[in-house]
Order: structure tokens, then sequence, then C-alpha cells
């Protein structure tokens, strides 16, 4: 993965509207939820919502799929463990230089 694809999922979930919506969906499970469901419990507007939504699929966040007239949106586990991975991926690997330093 490119820099430029954790610059965009973080600046999508840097924003409170859509780190509210993805949080719901996390705590939803692997199952998601429906679109209705989401503006519902969410107290969102539906084109509010929709626009929310889409950039989170856009960043690769969420999936969508539709059963019947239903929307399904569905958190997306692995790209998130990829982002958290990116940010942890190095870390503390400059102690033993700022140690050999001192």
């Amino acid at each position: 993965m490119s820099i430029e694809f954790f610059a965009k999922a973080l600046k999508e979930l840097g924003h409170p509207t859509r780190l509210q919506i993805f949080k719901h969906l996390v705590k939803s499970g692997h199952q998601g939820l429906a679109v209705g469901d989401i503006q519902e419990e969410l107290s969102i507007p539906g084109s509010t919502l929709s626009h929310h939504i889409s950039s989170l699929v856009a960043a690769g966040l969420v999936k969508q799929h539709r059963e019947g007239r239903t929307l399904y949106c569905l958190p997306q586990y692995d790209t998130l463990q990829q982002v958290v991975d990116f940010l942890q991926d190095e870390c503390c690997s400059r102690e033993d230089i700022k140690k050999r330093e001192v």
C-alpha cells in the first residue's frame, strides 16, 4: 500500500461524522448495518449520510452490498488493520539510535 492510500484513509476518518459512522459500523460486526439503520441510529439526514458513506467507500474502509431493496454497509476490518499497522510498523525503531548518540 502506498502512503497516499493511508493518507486518504486517515483523512476520511479525520472527519467527525465519518469517524462516528465508521465506529458505529465497527461495533456492528462483520454483518454490517443497513443504511437506514445507520441513519436512524445516528440521526444523520439521508443525503448527508450518503455523502459520508461514499467517502468511506472510496477510501476502502467500507464496502456496500444490496439485499433486495436494502443497502448494507460493511466495515473493512482488513483495511482498518492495515492502517493501524502502518501507524505502528516502525514504533520505537529509533530508540536504539538515540541511545547510541547519548
